[in-house]
């Protein structure tokens, strides 16, 4: 089937992906490197293409971000061809992985796929995350507590505001006790996490925000590291 872009004649958009799928292949049984890495090992390089991948959309960079996002995907393809693999029965290929995406978007999509009729994008958001608790629960789900999904190795000014959003979400309270009352965290620390929530209420994500300052830095230091050169 065409899509609405494609003319007559043209490879179906996607056939190239074969073609990595291919070459990753071809690494992997004939490179020594490539051979060798684990899911572990490549960990530092899937977080480096993916912060890489977001200087170039801080940067407005379309031709980097194309390159970028080819790195960020010949990631996908490693971790999965590592997985197809395994031989215990936790084997999964990068066609798993593919199917596995796509029938959660069509699942958490009914306004698109099931003909299931919504009033904007709040009530689609509010729907992703009702049938998001539904599969969770379907799937018998033995997490502890509903913010266990949230990975904690994430950016901490990120993971501050996802666990926020999440608990106000699930019906948390608005104002839980402080993280200044657990005797772990510094009024420093406390003080970091309200301005995360300050931040989130303003509609703000606080570690692009605190990225951007952090470049505004930059760009200060690069003007005052010339004039003091001159």
């Amino acid at each position: 089937m065409l899509t609405d872009s494609q003319e007559p004649g043209e490879a179906p958009v996607g056939s190239a992906l074969l073609d990595l799928v291919a070459v990753m292949d071809r690494l992997r049984t004939e490179c020594p490197w490539d051979a060798g890495q684990t899911h572990e090992s490549l960990v530092p390089y899937l977080l480096e293409e993916t912060y890489e991948t977001l200087e170039a959309i801080e940067r407005h960079d379309v031709a980097e971000l194309r390159g970028e996002l080819g790195d960020v995907l010949l990631q996908v393809l490693f971790h999965a061809r590592i997985a197809a693999e395994r031989t215990d029965g936790t084997g999964f290929t990068i066609d798993d992985v593919a199917r596995g995406i796509a029938d959660k978007l069509v699942r958490r999509h009914p306004h698109v796929f099931a003909g299931v009729s919504v009033s904007g994008a709040d009530e689609v958001k509010r729907n992703w995350e009702t049938i998001k608790a539904t599969e969770r629960a379907a799937a018998g789900a033995d997490r502890a507590s509903a913010l266990d999904s949230v990975p904690m190795a994430q950016p901490a000014l990120s993971l501050a505001a996802q666990l926020q959003r999440r608990a106000l979400e699930l019906g948390a309270p608005a104002e839980l006790p402080s993280p200044a009352t657990h005797d772990a965290v510094s009024d420093i620390g406390a003080e970091l996490f309200a301005l995360v929530s300050k931040a989130r209420a303003a509609g703000l994500d606080p570690e692009l925000e605190l990225r951007r300052a952090a470049r505004a830095f930059r760009d200060r230091f690069e003007e005052w590291e010339q004039s003091a050169g001159s």
